[in-house]
């Protein structure tokens, strides 16, 4: 099987194009029919597969990083036909159940990562929509800050997979019709059961859309909503930086060295080890340093590294069960790089660092893998690294000194990173999911913010799960991932997702927790995927045949 790549830039775009003009970007969408992920189906009418996915998350990333300048962002497209058909049914029939499954929870987090784009970058999107806009391609528009819809007797945005597939929106339009953009119920459920779609009188009307224009008018409504919407951006003259490749080396099919990452994998015990190393290198303490150093910081490297890690792994390990997360190397360098996102907040370059990490951590709590931390001697975990011991099912610290091994203690340190400041998918911190409404437990670790602690005051705090000295550690450690990989995947992925999410719901929550839990299900029922399931029919003439029990 080919090995699926994450890493791309504008030079190799087959799907995407960015247009810059000062503080204005134009974001095109021109599919190319023949350049999907796999073969055997052609992406007509802007459908998309993850191929598409993956160039427009680098556009996100690369607008962000590298033009700070821009205010706004036309998201279009270059199609005369269709502003976007949604995902390519043929390549979701024809897909496996776990790549259909990974595809929409990769889409569901880059629609994420656009919609907060506005609030965490000032970077709004509006959406012109000029012909069709079905499925995943209106789901793709409710992402953005507004969207114009013509209205010219043909234009329309449409939710068609329950009437044409017998699934589900896959990527958040379901909730974002009824949390987002306030839809009512009722009229949700006609939308929703319409393959032909909302043209735009009753599209605004039932708050599907925001601005309805002919194309007489269109030149002036667009530039009206481009100087509004620049008023509450950025505007102002800062460089951006550019992102390069990553720094990336296949040693063999089960290690790949990164700049500041090694990621082994244990084939036989279905694991995946991914190991940090902090940094010796000497920081830069001001501004203009912090951004000359661009691409190469640290900081900025490690982020990226450990999210194409991550993806790699998703997309490409599928029997690895277990993500095994450690680190090496001074502990202090890592406070030291902590220390700069809150000495530096107001800086742009810091932010968007500060972004992507919280957008990685995210992709750590929703990574359908047992997630597990070791805490040992010679580790870094702290500040905002110490938030993956967090992410993890469950952590292991090493306590005392290990017979045979002169690198530092086992230790964690918590900083201002780890108190409202990097929040899961429910809005919460971290730290306050895990003791959710013990504010008295709060206060206690406030009190020992900025501190080294060791393995015995890290249990007694409840900040690991267990400790244990060299003794049992070996012991303690293979009988838990033996265990792990006694069980069944599917009851895994089922009870650790049910468990990482406590406290509020929000639209994010219920994206990903219902969706893609319900998606999960439904793409693998024969109404959909069987033989005469309505994914296999599509496009043939002939309907799919139901069962029609309910259950």
């Amino acid at each position: 099987m080919t090995k699926i790549s994450f890493e791309t830039n504008p030079k190799n775009y087959l799907h995407w194009s960015i247009e810059i003009r000062e503080n204005l970007a134009f974001l095109t969408m021109n599919v190319n029919e023949d350049g999907g992920m796999f073969d055997g189906y052609q992406l007509k009418l802007n459908s998309y597969d993850l191929s598409v996915d993956i160039e427009l998350f680098d556009a996100i990333q690369r607008l962000r990083f590298e033009h700070p300048e821009v205010s706004v962002v036309v998201l279009k497209s270059g199609n005369d036909k269709a502003f976007s058909a949604g995902a390519n049914i043929k390549m979701l029939a024809s897909a496996s159940h776990a790549h259909k499954v990974n595809f929409c929870k990769f889409t569901n987090e880059t629609r994420n990562y656009l919609e907060s784009s506005s609030q965490d970058s000032l970077q709004y999107y509006i959406c012109l929509i000029d012909g069709v806009c079905a499925g995943g391609g209106y789901e793709l528009a409710l992402a953005c800050d507004h969207i114009v819809l013509m209205d010219d007797g043909s234009s329309n945005v449409a939710l068609p997979e329950v009437p044409l597939l017998a699934v589900l929106p896959g990527t958040g339009g379901l909730t974002r019709v009824t949390d987002k953009r306030k839809v009512r119920r009722d009229l949700a459920d006609v939308f929703c059961t319409m393959e032909e779609g909302v043209k735009a009188q009753k599209a605004i009307e039932w708050k599907l859309v925001d601005t309805i224009t002919k194309k007489s008018s269109l030149e002036e409504d667009l530039n009206k909503l481009i100087v509004d919407f620049s008023k509450k951006g950025k505007l102002n003259k800062c460089k951006g930086i550019k992102l390069n490749k990553l720094e990336k080396f296949f040693v063999n099919d089960n290690y790949i060295k990164y700049s500041t990452i090694d990621l082994k994998i244990n084939r036989e015990k279905n694991n995946a080890n991914i190991i940090i190393t902090s940094s010796d290198e000497v920081i830069p303490n001001n501004e203009k340093d912090l951004e000359s150093a661009g691409d190469k910081l640290w900081l900025l490297r490690c982020v990226r590294e450990l999210d194409d890690a991550l993806l790699h792994i998703r997309f490409n390990e599928l029997e690895i069960g277990v993500i095994i997360f450690s680190s090496s190397g001074n502990i202090e360098s890592v406070l030291k790089y902590d220390k700069l996102f809150h000495d530096f907040s107001t800086n742009w370059f810091i932010r968007e660092i500060k972004n992507s990490w919280e957008r990685t951590l995210k992709r750590i709590d929703l990574t359908s893998r047992s997630l597990v931390t070791l805490v040992e001697p010679g580790s870094c975990f702290a500040g905002f690294l110490s938030e993956i011991v967090f992410c993890s099912d469950r952590s292991y610290m090493a306590e005392g000194d290990f017979e045979g091994n002169n690198k530092p203690e086992a230790s964690l340190s918590l900083t201002d990173s780890n108190f409202d400041y990097f929040k899961m998918s429910n809005g919460l911190s971290r730290l306050k999911t895990r003791f959710l409404e013990q504010d008295d437990k709060l206060t206690e670790l406030n009190e020992v913010k900025d501190k080294i602690i060791l393995s015995e005051e890290a249990k007694k705090l409840g900040l690991i799960t267990f400790s244990f000295d060299d003794i049992d550690w070996d012991d303690e450690i293979r009988i838990f991932l033996e265990e792990r990989a006694s069980f069944s995947p599917d009851s895994m992925t089922g009870m650790e997702s049910n468990l990482r999410f406590a406290g509020p719901e929000t639209m994010e929550t219920k994206i990903f927790g219902r969706l893609t839990a319900w998606q999960n299900w439904i793409f693998q029922r024969p109404n959909a995927s069987g033989e005469e399931g309505a994914l296999k029919k599509y496009g043939t003439g002939n309907k799919g045949k139901f069962n029609k029990q309910r259950v």
